[in-house]
């Protein structure tokens, strides 16, 4: 890893320092200055993953520091969008935030070190993995230790099977938001209470159903946009690895295994793909050595991962999402590629009139696993003599799969035959790709034609721009400005109904809405919310925070009222 080995003696000696080592924190709600028109249908609760310090003088005078950018140490923000009320004529933004590992802070403080599993610290082999993880795997931890794990990459609200343990701490709350967990790679839950953001309880995924017994899972659990249904997956490591494909009714909040998946290989598996009848798991060019046992020795997912195989194809599976339907339904197999983020999949008639579907499915492709070692701080801080590594060359591009004529039935099922092939549609380039992809909640698991995301715009050694991608026209819009970070976009639609056009709904324009992210100002060293209308990409608002925000990963928008955001 070079350089990431032996970082500087500061990143403070780094001008973009702020958005990987801020201490800032709002414990406190307060009310941040609002420019421009944040429109009242916007209105709800803002909830954003973050990281914050990489940098903690421990009592011995030493220096303790994080080496990749995925190890940041956490903190949640809540920004609150109210509509205008008799006593106020605009949209006012509250804003709070704070640290969800106060206790593996002040651990680190005490002994300069660090022994929890990471994404890519390195640490001497001298305690399990699989003991410090299947640690978090009981029921019902002490409160003591729920601010001592750095969880947040994805946040779920009232996630089923998970949201009524935490509301007997929480209390529940008024707002419908009555639970919040933090999620990462690894199969567990972090509870926050939804509006202090304070670390409640830490639980795995085994509170859901017995079986779900492995350590990793996918920090991209994916909703169903009407039922609420959540879907996962579950992996088992070792020699014989093993995928357990679950879903959590929303109505009842019972877990399901809707699939058992024996003899794929273990693989690092951020995202997957969910369509109205199938869940999708693609298992692409991310492989652990020795079916994850690399991870006793390394206790990390970086150095636990084999070297990229480019002769080897990555395998989708499809799986019935219906519980007790007909589990494993089919197997494809496409040309090599690695991924962090799937796009959205859908299904549509084949054109072989036989009754069977095609799936299309769009993701963010990398041609090896270079990005993985990109992300280390070194190579992304904008002075360090590695960041120019960071380069078009590593970058993702987007791609569209098909995977054709899928059977509907069971009686033509071929989950036992040789893997058909999913063939690619097109991709684009990477200048124009969105990372971090996210488009109109109505849209998913539906036919999408815009996708928001981040890019790289040359201008700097990180993603630093904005990007609205046309599936139509291979075009794009963007949003850029000298000396300004952005994050992952959220898209808040217009009118909130299906677009589908089904008697009693309205048909909307697709990219009818506003996105929010937040930004680094990296001239100014504070951060702000910005509000971008969604056609033209143009501001119409920002809400101005009073200090650094540190570079985060997702957020979820919980329209007032509702009570409930969506898992992407």
């Amino acid at each position: 890893m070079g350089a990431a080995d032996n970082p500087p003696k500061s990143y403070n000696d780094w001008p973009n320092y702020q958005g990987f080592n801020s201490d800032y924190e709002e414990r406190t709600p307060v009310e941040l200055k609002v420019t421009g028109d944040i429109p009242s249908w916007a209105a709800g609760v803002l909830y954003r993953t973050g990281t914050g310090r990489s940098e903690i003088e421990t009592e011995n005078k030493g220096t303790w520091k994080v080496a990749h950018w995925f190890d940041g140490l956490a903190v949640v923000h809540r920004f609150q969008i109210l509509p205008p009320d008799a006593d106020h004529p605009s949209v006012r933004v509250i804003y709070n935030s704070r640290s969800s590992c106060d206790g593996l802070i002040e651990k680190i403080r005490k002994t300069g070190v660090s022994k929890e599993m990471s994404f890519g610290a390195r640490y001497e082999p001298c305690t399990s993995y699989f003991r410090k993880v299947m640690s978090l795997f009981r029921p019902a931890p002490p409160r003591t230790i729920a601010d001592q794990q750095s969880m947040s990459i994805t946040l779920s609200v009232n996630h089923p099977g998970v949201s009524r343990e935490a509301t007997k701490k929480t209390g529940g709350h008024a707002s419908g938001i009555n639970s919040l967990c933090n999620k990462t790679d690894a199969a567990a839950f972090q509870a926050l209470d939804p509006e202090t953001l304070e670390p409640v309880g830490i639980a795995s995924q085994q509170i859901l159903h017995p079986d779900l017994n492995g350590p990793l899972s996918a920090s991209h659990a994916k909703s169903d946009p009407v039922t609420g249904d959540v879907f996962n997956f579950n992996l088992a490591l070792g020699r014989n690895p093993i995928y357990r494909v679950f879903t959590v009714s929303a109505s009842t909040g019972e877990t399901s295994i809707l699939a058992t998946i024996p003899g794929a290989r273990a693989a690092y598996l951020h995202s997957f793909f969910l369509t109205e009848n199938h869940v999708i798991l693609c298992v692409w060019n991310s492989f652990f050595a020795a079916g994850g046992i690399g991870i006793l020795w390394h206790r990390n997912i970086a150095d636990a991962i084999a070297d990229y195989d480019p002769s080897s194809p990555a395998t989708w599976y499809v799986v019935d999402r219906r519980p007790g339907g007909r589990g494993l339904v089919a197997t494809y197999e496409s040309d090599p590629f690695f991924c962090f983020h799937t796009v959205n999949a859908y299904e549509e008639p084949s054109p072989s009139d036989d009754g069977s579907v095609d799936v299309v499915a769009d993701l963010t492709a990398y041609p090896n696993l270079d990005v993985i070692k990109l992300f280390y701080l070194s190579n992304i801080v904008s002075t360090s003599p590695d960041a120019g590594k960071f380069s078009k060359d590593n970058l993702g591009v987007y791609k569209r799969f098909r995977l054709s004529s899928l059977p509907t039935s069971s009686s033509s099922s071929s989950s036992s035959t040789k893997p058909k092939r999913a063939t690619l549609d097109f991709q684009v380039d990477a200048s124009i790709t969105p990372e971090l992809p996210t488009l109109n909640p109505f849209h998913v698991t539906h036919c999408h034609r815009y996708v928001y995301g981040v890019v790289a715009t040359g201008k700097s050694s990180f993603l630093d721009g904005l990007v609205k991608f046309d599936t139509e026209t291979k075009t794009a819009v963007s949003w850029s400005e000298f000396g300004q970070n952005a994050g992952e976009p959220i898209f808040v639609p217009r009118v909130r109904k299906q677009a589908t056009g089904g008697e009693g709904e309205e048909v909307v324009e697709e990219d009818d809405g506003v996105l929010l992210t937040v930004v680094l100002d990296g001239l100014k060293g504070n951060s702000y919310l910005l509000v971008l209308d969604a056609k033209s990409m143009k501001e119409v608002g920002r809400a101005e925070v009073a200090g650094a925000i540190g570079f985060g990963f997702h957020g979820t928008h919980v329209p007032a009222g509702k009570g409930r955001g969506l898992d992407f």
